[in-house]
C-alpha cells in the first residue's frame, strides 16, 4: 500500500498534477493505494447554490468521476474553497477510526478533529481556513461560512487526540500554526482562530508527530525539520 499527498487541486485548475502524464507512477496503483488531496480540492462547487439548486450539479458530478475513475482511492480534507452546503449533504460514517464523507466508492472527504488509522500509520487531520478575499465573493456561491471549524469541531479534535494521548504518526492540515506564519512569503498570511488553535495544539498540548503537511499557501517548502507545505510535489510517504 502507498500513500501519497498533494496540495490544492482547486477543483479543474490545478487537477493536472495528477494526470498520468505529470504523476506516471499511478499506473502501477490500485484501490488499495491513497492519494491525499491537503484542502482546496474543489470537488464539490456549485452543487446546492441559487444556480444549481436542491441537487448535485453535472459539473460536480463529473469530477466525482474524474476522481473515482482514478486507479488510486482519493482522499482529501477540506479547506477553505469548498462548497460546505453541498458537502453537507453527504451521511457521515466511520472509516479507520474517524469521519468521513463518502462522495463515491473511493471518493472519502476526511472531517476535521479525526484520527485515522490506515495500515498502522495515525493520521489527526483538520482541515479548514478563513478566505482573505471572501469580500470579493458571493456567499453560498463562492464562499461558505463553515469554512473555519465549529467550536464543536474544535472539542471533538482535543477529544479524538487525547484518546491517542496527543501522538500520531502525521498531522495534515490545510493552513498551518500561527507560528509559521511568518516563514509564509507566496500569499498574505494572517492569524486567526484555526492557525491559532493548531499553534496551541503544540505549545499547549504537546501534540507529538513525525511530521506535518500542509497547503493553502501555494508553495512547495520546508519549514524547519517538521512542516511542510505542498502545492504542486507529490509526496510519497512509503519512501519517508
Amino acid at each position: 500500500m502507498a500513500i501519497y499527498i498533494t496540495g490544492d487541486t482547486h477543483g479543474e485548475i490545478d487537477r493536472h498534477k495528477l494526470t498520468t502524464k505529470n504523476f506516471p507512477e499511478q499506473k502501477e496503483l490500485t484501490k488499495d493505494d491513497y492519494m491525499i488531496i491537503l484542502g482546496d480540492a474543489g470537488i464539490l462547487w456549485n452543487s446546492y447554490t441559487k444556480y444549481c439548486p436542491n441537487k448535485l450539479s453535472s459539473r460536480d458530478k463529473n469530477m466525482i468521476k474524474w476522481y473515482e475513475d482514478k486507479q488510486f482511492t482519493t482522499l482529501w480534507l477540506d479547506g477553505n474553497h469548498e462548497n460546505f452546503n453541498a458537502l453537507n449533504t453527504f451521511p457521515v460514517e466511520i472509516w479507520n477510526g474517524g469521519k468521513i464523507h463518502r462522495l463515491s466508492k473511493s471518493v472519502i472527504h476526511l472531517m476535521r478533529g479525526q484520527v485515522y488509522n490506515i495500515n498502522n500509520i495515525t493520521f489527526f487531520v483538520i482541515g479548514g481556513a478563513d478566505s482573505i478575499d471572501k469580500m470579493y465573493r458571493e456567499e453560498n456561491v463562492s464562499w461558505w461560512r463553515d469554512e473555519l471549524p465549529s467550536r464543536q469541531e474544535y472539542e471533538e479534535a482535543i477529544y479524538n487526540l487525547e484518546k491517542v494521548n496527543f501522538k500520531v504518526d502525521y498531522v495534515l492540515t490545510h493552513c498551518c500554526g500561527t507560528q509559521l506564519l511568518p516563514s509564509i512569503v507566496t500569499l498574505p498570511a494572517f492569524s486567526d482562530e484555526l492557525t491559532q488553535f493548531l499553534w496551541y495544539l503544540e505549545k499547549d498540548f504537546g501534540l507529538n508527530y513525525k511530521h506535518w503537511y500542509f497547503g493553502h499557501h501555494h508553495c512547495d517548502k520546508n519549514l524547519g525539520e517538521n512542516y511542510t507545505c505542498v502545492y504542486n510535489n507529490i509526496i510519497n510517504l512509503s519512501t519517508i
